[in-house]
């Protein structure tokens, strides 16, 4: 019988933008969260920041052309964009990811892109990215919920990893908003500082009201799917990205809230220190759960992107210890820990553009 192939909807690569779906946001954080590294590292290594900058040039051009491909699928894809979104749960907490990429790679151009494209362009591009990031990230944070709570057909006791992506947006802003503290008038920065600490604190509270339910799931139903194990790392987004939120507000709070500094700091350090601890401990479990899949020929999937962004908010949190404890052991495990994101990306990379060039992530539907 004769194969029908679909028509191609972006000439000349054959892929089909009806299946582009929120997920592949999640590419661009883990890209963006590399370039990010190096900008926190504590360390004065030849070269680390030119490749930071060049890692950010390609996250912010992944960020551009995936938006251009979503803005297809949402006006040509209408009743998947619809599916994905109200009608199927395993892709709307995949919503998400968008305003975390779209934050992440903000502050990437306020860091490192500032040489390249001028420092007054770079403080621009972040504060409109971080202010639509933030509203994205709000909106998705009580949206999702709310659909769970309304809409969705979902048990507890088949709840994963990655129920947590729309509570942990908001918890981004809260971690790289504190940069643009500084280059406000001086009039808004006690609200841009305290709005922080409010997302800090709403992501928070989330988080801790879904984690129980979290692991009850998978203690009592396990992953559906092998290739949805590396969906465990996304539990160490949020202690990550609570970490770097909290040390970054610590640094905002000195200039900002002088009154309040001393006692920020302290909290930035036994807050962090012992998120750090625990995420450590989770970190062994994800990373013996993906050996035993890998050895179990786990197939590569989108969700190998899993092994970037949350590994890279360790990254960061632990150089926030380095910077105010001054103690060498954050620094080692802010490098270590970068080693292994680095690594994680570089495979998640190349398998993925393997896969859209042989069309198995977005190529055409066929059927016989």
């Amino acid at each position: 019988m004769a194969t029908i192939t679909a028509p191609r909807t972006l000439a000349g690569y054959g892929l089909d933008l009806s299946r582009l779906g929120p997920n592949w946001y999640a590419a661009v954080m883990g890209t963006a969260i590399v370039a990010n590294g190096a900008a926190a590292l504590p360390l004065a290594l030849p070269g680390l920041i030119g490749f930071g900058e060049a890692v950010w040039a390609i996250s912010a051009v992944a960020l551009l052309v995936l938006v251009a491909g979503r803005l297809v699928h949402f006006t040509k894809h209408r009743a998947a964009a619809r599916e994905q979104l109200l009608d199927n749960p395993a892709t709307a907490f995949f919503y998400g990811c968008p305003p975390m990429a779209l934050l992440a790679v903000g502050y990437g151009t306020e860091v490192l892109g500032s040489r390249l494209i001028g420092s007054q362009a770079a403080l621009t591009a972040d504060l409109v990215l971080w202010s639509v990031g933030t509203l994205y990230a709000v909106v998705v944070a009580f949206g999702i919920p709310y659909l769970m709570i309304t809409r969705h057909r979902l048990s507890p006791l088949e709840a994963n990893p990655t129920w947590l992506l729309p509570v942990v947006a908001p918890m981004v802003s809260a971690a790289l908003g504190p940069v643009l503290v500084p280059h406000l008038p001086e009039g808004l920065r006690p609200a841009m500082l305290y709005g922080c600490y409010a997302l800090f604190g709403a992501s928070l509270l989330a988080t801790l009201v879904l984690l129980p339910v979290v692991f009850a799931g998978l203690v009592h139903s396990k992953l559906p799917a092998l290739v949805l194990t590396p969906s465990l790392f996304l539990v160490l987004g949020p202690l990550g990205q609570s970490t770097t939120a909290v040390n970054q507000l610590a640094d905002a709070a000195k200039g900002t809230a002088p009154e309040l500094a001393s006692f920020a700091v302290g909290f930035a350090v036994l807050y962090g220190v012992s998120t750090i601890g625990f995420a450590m401990l989770w970190l062994a479990v994800a990373l013996a759960a993906n050996l035993r899949a890998l050895r179990a020929e786990m197939p590569f999937a989108m969700t190998w992107w899993a092994f970037t962004f949350p590994v890279g908010t360790l990254v960061t949190g632990a150089a926030g210890l380095a910077r105010h404890t001054g103690f060498d052991g954050f620094t080692g495990l802010a490098a270590g820990l970068y080693l292994l994101l680095v690594a994680a990306w570089a495979v998640a990379s190349a398998r993925t553009l393997a896969g859209l060039r042989d069309g198995r992530l977005l190529g055409p539907v066929q059927s016989t």
